[in-house]
């Protein structure tokens, strides 16, 4: 644990121990994990938890806080093959917005450049460093965010830490402003050799190869605030939808809190009511379901719409003589008829990507 004062004045009793990152305790536990999991290089190492900083003035949302979640991932390669990277290639035609420190200095724009680019160009030193940036971009990008609302950005000389060899933001367009979301250094060995130095301990491992004991590199460290990335994923998900005249919350149907809501057609009618909760019941044995038999299907719709509710499957008198039921897609609002038999699969394919009418019957 870390040092640091309570308020903006230095005291005795202003004295407090808090973490401000979680980074550390990784880096003091790194033989522990090693030994115990038996990994060899290269390998990381990944911790979730509460992070504190002393902010004198924490008036900037999300952004200047004295208590937050972090997450964060130490990725660990051998000091001799910092630039090996065997996956470079599943990330290289990727494209991100760049926002080197050449451009910052001369004030250009930012511009649009594929993982191989920066690598051959050598604008981003290591390709490991280069396909995690590539992957965390991709992270977000995967659970639903626009890719056109993030760049990666170049820490420029004056604002490098004094412990990194490169670090890079990923960073994203808020209606206020760029802001970051994720850094992602280059550590070198400075924090084990720290540790080591401290601590009196010896956290080398030995390599087999060369028969020789190392300090491994943290080639990148992608370090983030959670709150960051839920802000990114609701700005992208929260939509006024005109013609419907009410809020829809796009969430990807990996982060929706609720995936399916079952409703009969009219709640007035026991059968259909009756139908409804045992297809309920069934459903939630796999999906987060609600059931909603309260107002009109247009308003219950416009409800499920609101909270983010993926997919709607309504219960209709046809259900009672075919036992088919109709799926109604939040974001499009096209709906199919399927049977009940068949509901579980198509939902699933639904939450994979896959087109509904390639799934069902569209409904006019």
């Amino acid at each position: 644990m870390f040092s640091t004062n309570i308020g903006p004045v230095a005291t005795d009793s202003s004295t407090a121990y808090l973490r401000p990152e979680t980074a550390q305790l990784i880096f003091a536990n790194f033989r522990l994990v090693q030994e115990s999991t038996r990994m060899k290089l290269p390998f990381g190492i990944a911790q979730m938890g509460k992070s504190f900083r002393n902010e004198i003035s924490p008036r900037d949302f999300l952004f200047r806080m004295r208590e937050f979640e972090q997450m964060e991932i130490e990725y660990f390669v051998h000091p001799d093959k910092t630039d090996d990277c065997p996956y470079i290639h599943d990330v290289q035609d990727a494209e991100m917005n760049v926002y080197t420190e050449d451009m910052q200095k001369k004030n250009k724009g930012m511009e649009k450049m594929s993982v191989k680019q920066l690598v051959d160009k050598k604008i981003i030193k290591t390709k490991w460093h280069a396909y995690w940036l590539a992957l965390m971009h991709q992270w977000f990008v995967g659970l639903g965010a626009n890719a056109d609302n993030f760049r990666i950005r170049q820490h420029v000389k004056e604002e490098l830490s004094h412990y990194a060899a490169e670090t890079w933001d990923l960073e994203y367009n808020f209606p206020f402003g760029w802001k970051e979301l994720q850094g992602l250094a280059n550590r070198t060995d400075f924090d084990l050799k720290q540790h080591m130095e401290h601590s009196k301990s010896d956290l080398s491992i030995f390599d087999e190869e060369a028969k020789k004991k190392i300090i491994p590199h943290v080639i990148c460290e992608p370090s983030q605030g959670v709150e960051r990335a839920f802000l990114v994923f609701m700005f992208d998900a929260y939509t006024n939808d005109e013609k419907r005249g009410n809020i829809v919350l796009k969430l990807h149907p990996r982060l929706a809190p609720v995936k399916l809501g079952v409703f009969p057609l009219v709640s007035n009618k026991p059968e259909l009511v009756s139908k409804a909760k045992e297809l309920h019941n069934e459903l939630k044995k796999e999906f987060t379901c609600q059931l909603d038999t309260s107002g009109s299907i247009g308003r219950r719709y416009a409800r499920a719409d609101e909270c983010g509710i993926y997919a709607c499957i309504t219960v209709d008198f046809d259900t009672l003589n075919d036992d088919s039921v109709t799926i109604r897609s939040r974001d499009t609002t096209e709906q199919i008829r399927v049977k009940s038999s068949e509901l579980k699969e198509t939902v699933t394919r639904m939450m994979e990507g896959k087109e509904l009418k390639g799934l069902g019957k569209i409904l006019g």
